[in-house]
Parts: structure tokens; C-alpha cells; sequence
């Protein structure tokens, strides 16, 4: 029997049982189009993050104290259980450092609610620091406040939450943890909402940043100058240029656990963090490359569902055609003819089911991204292999069903009512 002949007995098969067909048909599409969707979604999530990672941002070191198991792990990201160890006298010594360009303090404000124009909304901190945070930050309007100041930075998420938009000359009113409330003048706006370092994690979420004079009021004694300093929990380190980075880093650490304050003031179990942005971008590339995994080993689920349904259905398909079958051996037909007969079907199937998955599945990728306003990124390398996956799963779901119509006995097949 030629191959065109088959296909042409295999195609009329299918037809001839429209809504068999169509739900056999539907477990591929579904199958194929989960794995699309969720590779195409994971792969765009990846993009967002990364993107808000690494951005234009000139070689930072983030550097923080936490547990020992968190930070020799990388379990619950940069400043995880961060705790206030750095002294003003730290911050001087490691700007001596050779190759660093800057150290600018980053603290945390616990903080209720946030009100412009008899507008209030909910907010549980805001972040304290000094001019230098922004030195690689692009303004949208106004500029970067003064130490000493009662001013404020907004980023346009937190700009624009409010009925009417905070801008550059406004007043808002921050409602501490304590119930203590603060008036501060709008004297810049951010040009983007992204994070503007490791420490304020990934989203565009609403920031409000001040200076730490006067807003930021936690101290302790000095080990080393026996005075009352302020003292951070995180710092950004930033070395001159990308080739200096690791001497910095070795540098840094080196400080920090020689004769630095915040080796006195260092918790029991609690070690120095000193995290490169590219340290931090491979530890959330795995982080992220695991979780598309998971996601991807569970839209493959789907398509074992859909393998299991082709299986059934031919099963169905050969003992309804037994008598069929029966005449076809009789009249010379050979075990591979019937053979190839049923796995012609259960591959036209798979083909059929597997591009129409791909085209739903690159529907459905747009539309999760769309939604969750990630950049959309499409995995082409993947568009064949949902290709070959569907037709293996044609191939693998039919073979069974059709070696067990090749072996059917003609005699037996022609009795059969």
C-alpha cells in the first residue's frame, strides 16, 4: 500500500468521526498550548526581571548583614534580615577604599499612610538615603533633595497614586509606625518606577525616597570612637569602573571582618553579605530558570493527558474497524499496512493538535504578559519542538493501539458483528 494511499484511508477515518476526532484532537491542542504559553511566559518574566536588575546601573556591591543560612544560600534576596551594624564611621572608611567611587547608606522608615491633597494612601515604609543614590538615576522633573532638608523623591508610581498627581513643588504628609506625621516639599520625580537598587526588589511599585538627615534617626556608640554614630543596616558600595569590582568586593570584606565597627557590633550567627549585581543577577537567573521548569513540567502534564486520550480513541477506533480490518487482510493487506494505517492517524492528529496549540498557546503568552505588563519575549527555539512533541505524542499514543490491529486474526476480524 503507498503512503499517499494511507493517508488518504487515515484522513477519511478522521473525518468520518468529526467529534471523535476533535476531542481526540483537543488533548494535543490544550497540552501544546500550555507548554507554549507558560515557557513564553516564564521566558518574559525572566526579561522583567533581569531588565529591572540590571538596567544601566553603574558595578555596585550591596552589602548587608544577615544569617549565616540566608546569606550563604541567597534565601530571601539582598538585605534579608539585614541589621543596623554599619557605623557613619564604616561608611567613611570603606569610601577610602581604593577603586570605590562611592558608599551611599540605605535604610528603611516604617511608615502607615502617605497624603497629598486630603488624599491618603497606605504605604509601609519609605527609604532613607543620601544624594549620591541617585547619581545614576535619571530625574523625569525637579532634582534630588538636600541632606538636612524636609524634601522628598517620588518615583511616578507613588507620584501618581493619589486622585491628583504629586509634582515637583507639592507637599506630602508621611504618617510614621508611631503615629508621628512629617510634611515634606516634592523636589523631584523619578523618570522610571523600577527599582532603583537590589535592596527595593523588583516591581514597579510606589517609592518614596528622603534624606537621612533628618529622617532617619537610628544610632549607636561607636566601638572604635566611643561616640554616638548613625548606624545602617545596608550600604551600596560602587567601584569606579566594571574591572575594579572584584578588588573592591575582597577589599570590602576584608575591612568588615578585620577592624570595622560592625564586626564588634555583628549579631551571634549573623555574617557580612558583600553581593555583586552580577552575583545577584546569576543567583536569580537559576532562581528563575527552576521556576520555568516547574511551570513548564506542569503544562507537560497536559500533554500526557492528551496522549493518554489519542490511546483511548484509537483502542476505540480499532474495534470499531475490526471488521474493516478484517477485509483489508483478507484481501492481502500486510501487518505493516495496518500497522502504518493507524499510525498515519494518530500522526495527523498530533500535527493538527500541535500547531493548533502553538498558535493558541502564542495567543495565550501574549495575553498573560499583556496582563501582567511583562515585556513580551517568545521563545522561537521552542515553536518545533511543541511541533515534534505533538507528533511524539501522536506516534507514542498510536503505536500500541495500532500493533494490536496488525496482529488482528482476518478470520476472526470477518466474524466479527
Amino acid at each position: 500500500m503507498k503512503l499517499g494511499a494511507s493517508v488518504r484511508m487515515a484522513w477519511r477515518a478522521i473525518t468520518g468521526h468529526k467529534l471523535r476526532s476533535t476531542l481526540t484532537t483537543l488533548g494535543v491542542v490544550i497540552g501544546v498550548a500550555a507548554v507554549i504559553t507558560f515557557v513564553t511566559l516564564g521566558a518574559s518574566l525572566q526579561a522583567a526581571v533581569i531588565g529591572d536588575v540590571a538596567g544601566d546601573q553603574p558595578p555596585e556591591i550591596n552589602v548587608w548583614a544577615g544569617p549565616e543560612q540566608s546569606v550563604g544560600t541567597g534565601q530571601g534576596g539582598p538585605g534579608f534580615g539585614a541589621q543596623p551594624v554599619f557605623t557613619q564611621h564604616d561608611v567613611e572608611q570603606l569610601r577610602a577604599i581604593e577603586g570605590v567611587d562611592r558608599v551611599v547608606p540605605y535604610a528603611t522608615i516604617q511608615t502607615t499612610a502617605i497624603t497629598h491633597e486630603d488624599d491618603t494612601v497606605a504605604t509601609s515604609q519609605v527609604v532613607a538615603t543620601t544624594p549620591p543614590y541617585f547619581e545614576a538615576v535619571e530625574l523625569r522633573a525637579g532634582r534630588v533633595f538636600e541632606l538636612g532638608a524636609r524634601e522628598a523623591l517620588l518615583n511616578p508610581a507613588a507620584a501618581e497614586q493619589f486622585a491628583t498627581n504629586a509634582t515637583v513643588g507639592d507637599s506630602v504628609t508621611i504618617t510614621r509606625a508611631d503615629g508621628s506625621r512629617t510634611t515634606v516639599e516634592v523636589v523631584g520625580v523619578l523618570n522610571s518606577s523600577a527599582a532603583t537598587s537590589a535592596f527595593e526588589g523588583f516591581g514597579a511599585t510606589p517609592r518614596v525616597y528622603v534624606p537621612v538627615d533628618p529622617f532617619y534617626t537610628t544610632t549607636v556608640e561607636s566601638p572604635t570612637q566611643g561616640v554616638n554614630q548613625t548606624v545602617y543596616s545596608r550600604l551600596v558600595v560602587a567601584a569606579e569602573d566594571a574591572e575594579s569590582v572584584e578588588d573592591v568586593q575582597t577589599r570590602t570584606s576584608e575591612y568588615l571582618n578585620g577592624s570595622s565597627d560592625a564586626k564588634q557590633l555583628l549579631p551571634r550567627n549573623y555574617v557580612f553579605a558583600t553581593q555583586t549585581n552580577e552575583a545577584l543577577l546569576e543567583q536569580i537567573q537559576s532562581l528563575l530558570d527552576q521556576f520555568t521548569g516547574f511551570i513548564t513540567g506542569v503544562a507537560l502534564l497536559s500533554l500526557l493527558v492528551g496522549s493518554i486520550g489519542i490511546a483511548n480513541i484509537m483502542l476505540v477506533s480499532v474495534t470499531e474497524r475490526t471488521r474493516e480490518i478484517g477485509i483489508m487482510k483478507a484481501v492481502g493487506a500486510q501487518n505493516r499496512h495496518v500497522l502504518g494505517l493507524f499510525l498515519i492517524e494518530a500522526v495527523i492528529i498530533g500535527v493538527i493538535g500541535s500547531l493548533l496549540g502553538t498558535g493558541l498557546g502564542i495567543l495565550g503568552g501574549y495575553a498573560a504578559t499583556s496582563l501582567l505588563e511583562f515585556p513580551l519575549t517568545f521563545p522561537l527555539e521552542w515553536v518545533p519542538i511543541a511541533v515534534a512533541v505533538g507528533i511524539l505524542v501522536g506516534v507514542t499514543a498510536g503505536l500500541y493501539p495500532a500493533w494490536q490491529a496488525a496482529r488482528t486474526d482476518p478470520i476472526d476480524a470477518l466474524r466479527y458483528e
